[in-house]
């Protein structure tokens, strides 16, 4: 396969109006194998570049769970711990006894899909409703994927550190890590390097620079479930900390143990294949495609966004796309996603032949 089959692919999914640009980087834990853009910041706009920032959507859930397990191997939660134990004001509530791990996990029972901004005009009575949401399932018992349950896990955060969520994000991992150029709620001037994403029904207007996820926007675009923008040299980093167990090139940011244990399946007698905080591959329907192994480990977001990666095979992939520009009804993103994988894999295994020979 010549280098720039990838591109092409993509450039052909473009013409198909799968999105209207895309940034993507697959390589290993010490090397960047091949990056490249394709297509436009907006259907009618500038080229999409290396530093184009992307909404990462639910891509910030990992994100955001590297922050609990570096506050675990600070000695300041264990994933027994429940929310009330962090969050008073659950005491007494079905989500009390709920417990850190089966947040991470999405096996919590708490609702997903819940458009809580249609009713909720503040960050207070969203989180209020939050907390009020009966459970679905009993605890440990299904998977379900909740955006509630990771608006929790950005609150004991902030219990824990005392912080803002914000600030413990770049305190706890954006720092450490070296992603200098991911953050929350873009600033105006950064807002034409954007890639836009929704004619938005909601807002009346086409959103750009500004968290797609309408409950992220009445949380202040802050939250533990969505609201990071970022660009794909800092998902570059991201990926190969992953890859080296923890070490960011710069410094050990996580022990290999805790990168193991975040990175295997912890719900393999359940109905959905979950890490903490990362998706696991699920047999059937996974957005790794079909050769990424078993082992292999990763995150989608709503607005286009992916990272998906394998430690044993030491290798990673990054797309990042406006799926949802203009419209949130385009669902062509699950297939354009398993091709890219699979090409990636294709291609890393082509070079790991070549190289024996």
């Amino acid at each position: 396969m010549s280098a720039s089959k990838i591109a092409a692919v993509l450039r052909k999914c473009r013409e198909q109006r799968a999105f209207s640009g895309a940034a993507y980087a697959w390589g290993t834990a010490s090397s960047v194998v091949e990056s490249g853009t394709v297509g436009t910041l907006s259907w009618d706009g500038e080229p999409v570049q290396p530093d184009s920032l992307w909404d990462l959507a639910s891509v910030t859930k990992p994100i955001v769970a590297l922050a609990m397990m570096k506050l675990l191997e600070e000695g300041e939660l264990r994933l027994d711990d429940t929310i009330a134990y962090f969050l008073p004001d659950y005491a007494g509530t079905d989500k009390a006894g709920i417990t850190l791990h089966q947040l991470l996990t999405h096996s919590g029972g708490i609702p997903g899909q819940q458009p809580l901004y249609k009713t909720a005009a503040t960050a207070e009575a969203l989180m209020e409703a939050v907390k009020r949401l009966p459970l679905r399932s009993k605890p440990g018992t299904t998977v379900e994927y909740t955006s509630q349950g990771f608006m929790i896990v950005g609150a004991v955060i902030e219990a824990v550190t005392g912080l803002p969520l914000q600030r413990a994000m770049q305190e706890t991992v954006l720092a450490p890590v070296g992603m200098s150029r991911t953050l929350f709620n873009p600033p105006a001037d950064l807002h034409p390097r954007t890639a836009a994403t929704e004619q938005c029904p909601w807002r009346g207007r086409l959103v750009r620079g500004e968290v797609h996820d309408e409950n992220c926007v009445v949380l202040g675009g802050v939250a533990g479930h969505a609201g990071l923008f970022s660009d794909i040299g800092d998902l570059i980093r991201l990926c190969q900390t992953m890859l080296r167990l923890g070490d960011s090139g710069k410094g050990r940011y996580l022990q290999p143990a805790t990168v193991m244990q975040m990175t295997r399946n912890h719900t393999s007698g359940l109905n959905l294949a979950r890490g903490l905080g990362w998706q696991a591959k699920d047999r059937f329907g996974s957005p790794a495609g079909d050769l990424f192994s078993s082992a292999s480990f990763g995150h989608t977001g709503f607005t286009g966004t992916s990272v998906w990666m394998d430690l044993e095979a030491d290798v990673f992939a990054i797309l990042l796309t406006n799926r949802v520009h203009p419209s949130r009804e385009n669902e062509a993103m699950g297939r354009v996603r398993a091709i890219f994988h699979n090409l990636v894999v294709a291609e890393a295994q082509r070079g790991g032949d070549a190289a024996q020979q």
